[in-house]
C-alpha cells in the first residue's frame, strides 16, 4: 500500500502541468480559421453549441505552424464518445485500446477524442513492460495535454476565436526547431514504444531536432518494440514510409538503431551494393510521388524493399536444381513469411507484392504472343515501373526497359518489328499464317471427280 501511495504521489509531481496555459492569439501564431478544414470547424461548432469544450488538436495545428498543409484533422472535446455519437448522424465509435469517434462528412473523416485523465495504474491496464493496453478514464484539458507525447502535438486551436491553447510551450519548441517529449521520456516510451518511431518520423518530416533527453534512451529501449502488435507496427511503418521523407526517416532509423526488428532483412539488403542502390532509388521515387500528391502503393514499395532477398533465394534455388517458376514462388513465400513475424502485411498488400515479383521473369520473354499477353495484365504498369528501378540500379540492362516501353506504345506492325528485332537468342521467326482454302462450288467438285487421279488438283478460289 505504501509503495502504491508513493508511486501516485511521485507520478502526480512528475506529470504536473501549469494550471494556466498560454493563450496565443491569431496575431501571434498567424493561423486563420479559413486555412482549416470546414468540416473540422463545423464539428467543433456543434460540440460547443451543445455545451462541450472542443478544439482542433495535434498534428493539424503543428503542421500549420510549420507551414505544411495538414493531411487530416483531429478534435479533442470534453464530451464522452457516447455524447459525440448522439450529436452526429454519420458517426461511429471505434477502438478497443482507446475509444474514439469518427465523424464523417462527404469523403472527410474527423477523429474526435475525449479529454483523457493523467495515467493511473489503478484505472489503466498495462502489460509487464509498462505498455498501456487499455485506458478510458476521462479528464480535463490540462490532463489531456499531459497525456500527449510531444509538446508540438499538445496544441489546441479554438476555431471560434482563433486562439491556440498551449500548456507545454509547444509553439516555442516548434519555432526553435525542437521535438521535445512531455514528461519523462523513458516512462513515455514504456507506455507506448511506438513513440520512438514517431519521434524519428516527425523529426525527419518536420525538420525538427529530437531533444537530447528524448533521443538518448531510444537505442537502449528499442527492444521494447518487440512487444508491440505486428499490425500496429505495420501501420506506423506505412506512415513513416509514406511521409514524403522516407529517405531521411530510414537514415535516422539506422542512426538510432531502430531498424533492427522492423524489417529484419533490411540490414542484409543494405549491405549489398546492388540492393542498397535499388532500395534508395525506390524510397526517393516514393518521396517524390508523395510530395507531388501522386498515388503511392504499399505493395510496390514493400516489393522493392524485399526484392533482393527474394532474388538471392531464387538464384540459389535454381542453382540447386529447382525449376525457375516454382523456385521464384518458393522464394517469395519464404521472404514474406519471415517478414510476417514482425510486420502484419495484409493479404491484399502481400498479393500485390507477389504479382509484381511474378511478372519480372515474364519480361525476359519477347517472342511469339508472350509480349501481347503481358501488356494486357492489370499489374503490367507496376511491373514495368519495378523493372525500370532494377535497370536504374544496374541489375539489368536498360535496353530491356526501353524495348517494353516502345512495345506498349507501338502499333501492331511496329510491335511485330520489335519482336523480330529482339536480341539474338530471344527472337524467333514469325509463324507463317496458314492460308484457308475456300470451299469449292458444287460444279467444281463435280468436275474434280472426273479428273484422273494422277493429275494434280488445282487450287481453287484464285
Amino acid at each position: 500500500m505504501i509503495r502504491k501511495l508513493l508511486r501516485k504521489v511521485f507520478r502526480r509531481t512528475e506529470s504536473a502541468v501549469p494550471s494556466e496555459p498560454a493563450l496565443i492569439s491569431v496575431d501571434r501564431h498567424g493561423i486563420r480559421r479559413e486555412q482549416l478544414s470546414p468540416v473540422a470547424c463545423k464539428v467543433c461548432s456543434v460540440l460547443q453549441e451543445n455545451g462541450h469544450a472542443a478544439y482542433i488538436v495535434g498534428g493539424a495545428v503543428r503542421d500549420l505552424l510549420i507551414g505544411h498543409p495538414p493531411k487530416d484533422y483531429d478534435v479533442a472535446t470534453s464530451a464522452t464518445p457516447e455524447q459525440v455519437r448522439a450529436l452526429f448522424r454519420r458517426s461511429r465509435i471505434i477502438g478497443r485500446r482507446f475509444k474514439i469517434v469518427h465523424v464523417m462528412s462527404g469523403r472527410e473523416t474527423i477523429e474526435v477524442s475525449t479529454f483523457r485523465a493523467s495515467h493511473d495504474t489503478e484505472a489503466s491496464q498495462t502489460d509487464e513492460h509498462g505498455r498501456v493496453l487499455r485506458d478510458n478514464v476521462y479528464g480535463n484539458q490540462a490532463e489531456d495535454a499531459t497525456r500527449r507525447d510531444f509538446t508540438a502535438n499538445a496544441l489546441y486551436y479554438d476555431p471560434s476565436n482563433e486562439t491556440i491553447v498551449d500548456y507545454h510551450h509547444g509553439v516555442a519548441d516548434i519555432r526553435q526547431k525542437t521535438l521535445r517529449m512531455i514528461g519523462d521520456p523513458r516512462a513515455r516510451y514504456r507506455e507506448d514504444p511506438v513513440r520512438m518511431l514517431r519521434a524519428v518520423r516527425l523529426g525527419a518530416k518536420l525538420g525538427l531536432v529530437i531533444a537530447p533527453d528524448a533521443r538518448t534512451p531510444i537505442r537502449e529501449m528499442a527492444v521494447l518494440l518487440e512487444n508491440v502488435p505486428a499490425a500496429r507496427l505495420f501501420d506506423e511503418m506505412l506512415k513513416l514510409l509514406f511521409s514524403g521523407y522516407a529517405v531521411k526517416c530510414l537514415q535516422q532509423l539506422r542512426a538510432e538503431g531502430l531498424h533492427h526488428g522492423l524489417l529484419p532483412l533490411l540490414d542484409v539488403i543494405l549491405e549489398q551494393p546492388l540492393g542498397e542502390r535499388f532500395v534508395w532509388l525506390s524510397l526517393e521515387n516514393t518521396d517524390d510521388r508523395v510530395r507531388a500528391d501522386k498515388s503511392v502503393s504499399p505493395g510496390f514499395l514493400f516489393a522493392t524493399l524485399l526484392w533482393h532477398e527474394v532474388l538471392a533465394s531464387w538464384v540459389q534455388r535454381k542453382k540447386d536444381g529447382e525449376q525457375a517458376q516454382p523456385a521464384l514462388f518458393s522464394a517469395m513465400d519464404d521472404v514474406l513469411d519471415s517478414q510476417a513475424r514482425k510486420l502484419a502485411i495484409t493479404r491484399r498488400i502481400a498479393a500485390d507484392i507477389k504479382e509484381i515479383w511474378a511478372l519480372q521473369p515474364r519480361f525476359e520473354k519477347r517472342t511469339g504472343r508472350s509480349p501481347y499477353r503481358l501488356i494486357e495484365q492489370p499489374r503490367y504498369r507496376a511491373g514495368w515501373d519495378f523493372l525500370k528501378l532494377r535497370a536504374e540500379s544496374g541489375e539489368i540492362d536498360m535496353e530491356v526497359v526501353t524495348w517494353w516501353d516502345d512495345f506498349a506504345h507501338a502499333g501492331h506492325d511496329q510491335r511485330e518489328a520489335l519482336i523480330n528485332r529482339a536480341p539474338s537468342g530471344e527472337a524467333a521467326p514469325a509463324k507463317k499464317r496458314r492460308r484457308r482454302r475456300k470451299p469449292a462450288s458444287r460444279n467444281q467438285d463435280t468436275a474434280d471427280t472426273t479428273r484422273s487421279t494422277d493429275a494434280p488438283v488445282e487450287a481453287t478460289g484464285d
